[in-house]
C-alpha cells in the first residue's frame, strides 16, 4: 500500500512539474516576443509590431500576476516573506476546521446518507460470498490465524488473574452446606442412592461369605474353652449364613424396613446439613482452606495453560475439530442466509439502523478528526500535499492569465489607437 501511494505521488509530482514548465515556458515566450518587438521598434515603424508588443507586454503582466497568486497559496514567492503569502501553511488550522465542517455539513447528514444506507444489503452479499467453499476456507483460515495470534500474544497473568478473581467472587456467594444438601436430595429423589446401597450390601455380603474361616476363628477366640470346636464352627457357619441371607433380603426387597429407615435417615441428614449453623461453619472453613487466593490462582494458571495449548494445537492443525466446527458453522450460516429471506431482511434492517444511527451520532467526531488530522500535519507537508493534488490544475490559471492578459492588453492598445 505504501509503495502504491509513493508511486501515485511520484506521478502527480511529474505532472505538476510538466505543467509548471508549460506555464513558465509560455511566460518566457511572451518575454522574448516583447523584447523582440522593443528591438524592432527602434528601427521600424510597422503598425503590427505595436499590436504584438502590447499583447506580449500584457501577457507578461498577466502571467506574473497569476504566478504570484498561485505560488502565494503554497509558498513564499521567490522565498520572500511577503504578507498574505504561503497561505496554506499559515492557515492550516482554519483549513482543517473548514474542511471538517464542510464534510459534516454536506456529506454526513440524514438527507445525504439515507439513500445510500437504504440500499445496503450486506446479508445478501455475505450469503453470496460465503456460499463459495474457497471463501469459507479463506474466512476460517484467517479467523484461525487471527485467533491464534491473539492467544499467543495474550497477557497470561491478566487472564489467570481474571479467572481467579471471578472464580473467587462466584465461590464466595456459594453456601457449600446448601449445595451438598441439595445434591444429596437430588440423589435421593432420583433413587441413585439405592444403587450405592445395593453395591455396599453386595460387597459386605460377599465379604462375609468369603471370610467364613475368619468368622470361625473370631467365634473360637470369644467362646468358652469348654465348648467343643464343632459347636463353635456350627455357630460361625449359622452366623455367616444368617448375615449373608439378611443382607441379600435387604438387597432384593425395595420395600425392606432397613431401606426405608436408611432413606429416612438420609433425608433427615440433608435437612440438618442444610440448616445447621455448625455444618455451615465447618464447610465454609473447609472451602476457605481449599480455595485460598493463591490456590485459585494456581488452578486458574493450570486451566488457562491447558486450554491455551489445546486451542493453539487445534488452530494449527489443518483438520482439527475446532476448524471443522468453524467451517460447519459458517456453512450453516450461509445456507440459512440463502434460504431465509426474513432472516436477511432482519439483518439488513439491523445493519441499516445501526449504521445510520452510528454515523449521525458521530458526525461531530468525524469533523473533529478531519480538523485535527489537518491541523496536526506539518504546515509544509500540508502545503505540499495540496499542491500535488490541485497544483497541476492551478497552472492552467497561469496559462489562461497569460493569454487573457495578452488579449486584454491587445484590446486596450487597439482602442487607444482608435481614439
Amino acid at each position: 500500500m505504501n509503495n502504491e501511494i509513493r508511486s501515485a505521488e511520484a506521478v502527480k509530482a511529474a505532472q505538476l512539474r510538466k505543467h509548471k514548465a508549460l506555464a513558465t515556458g509560455l511566460f518566457l515566450l511572451m518575454t522574448l516576443v516583447f523584447l523582440g518587438c522593443v528591438y524592432l521598434l527602434k528601427t521600424r515603424t510597422d503598425v503590427w509590431i505595436g499590436y504584438v508588443k502590447a499583447f506580449a507586454e500584457a501577457a507578461m503582466v498577466g502571467a506574473l500576476a497569476d504566478w504570484f497568486a498561485v505560488t502565494a497559496l503554497f509558498h513564499h514567492p521567490m522565498g520572500l516573506p511577503i504578507p498574505h503569502t504561503n497561505l496554506i501553511e499559515n492557515s492550516k488550522k482554519s483549513i482543517g476546521d473548514n474542511l471538517g465542517s464542510f464534510v459534516v455539513t454536506n456529506f454526513l447528514n440524514a438527507k445525504t446518507l439515507r439513500p445510500y444506507i437504504n440500499r445496503l444489503e450486506l446479508s445478501t452479499l455475505a450469503a453470496a460470498w460465503l456460499i463459495k467453499p474457497q471463501n469459507v476456507r479463506l474466512l476460517v483460515m484467517e479467523a484461525s490465524r487471527l485467533l491464534k495470534r491473539m492467544i499467543e500474544t495474550s497477557d497470561t497473568p491478566m487472564i489467570t488473574g481474571f479467572i481467579a478473581r471471578k472464580a473467587g467472587e462466584l465461590l464466595d456467594g456459594v453456601r457449600l452446606n446448601e449445595v451438598v444438601a441439595n445434591g444429596l436430595e437430588l440423589i435421593v429423589e432420583r433413587g441413585d442412592h439405592e444403587r450405592v446401597l445395593n453395591f455396599v450390601l453386595g460387597k459386605v455380603r460377599n465379604y462375609v461369605v468369603e471370610n467364613e474361616a475368619l468368622v470361625k476363628q473370631r467365634v473360637k477366640e470369644q467362646s468358652h474353652f469348654l465348648i467343643p470346636g464343632f459347636v463353635n464352627n456350627y455357630i460361625a457357619t449359622k452366623l455367616t449364613v444368617g448375615i449373608a441371607t439378611y443382607l441379600q433380603e435387604i438387597e432384593k426387597d425395595p420395600q425392606h424396613r432397613i431401606r426405608k429407615d436408611f432413606n429416612r435417615q438420609l433425608l433427615v441428614f440433608t435437612g440438618v446439613l442444610k440448616t445447621s449453623p455448625q455444618w455451615q461453619r465447618d464447610l465454609e472453613a473447609l472451602k476457605r482452606d481449599l480455595l485460598t487466593h493463591q490456590k485459585l490462582e494456581q488452578y486458574a494458571e493450570t486451566i488457562w495453560e491447558r486450554l491455551r495449548l489445546q486451542l493453539l494445537q487445534d488452530l494449527s492443525a489443518e483438520d482439527s475439530a475446532l476448524r471443522r466446527y468453524f467451517i460447519k458453522s459458517v456453512e450453516e450460516l450461509a445456507a440459512n442466509l440463502q434460504q431465509d429471506a426474513e432472516m436477511r431482511a432482519k439483518i439488513d434492517r439491523w445493519v441499516r439502523y445501526n449504521a445510520y444511527s452510528y454515523v449521525l451520532r458521530n458526525t461531530k467526531q468525524a469533523g473533529v478528526l478531519i480538523s485535527n488530522t489537518v491541523g496536526n500535519w506539518e504546515g509544509k507537508e500540508l502545503s505540499n500535499k495540496l499542491e500535488l493534488e490541485v497544483g497541476k490544475d492551478l497552472q492552467f490559471i497561469r496559462i489562461n492569465g497569460t493569454l487573457v492578459g495578452g488579449l486584454v492588453g491587445l484590446l486596450i492598445y487597439a482602442i487607444s489607437r482608435l481614439l
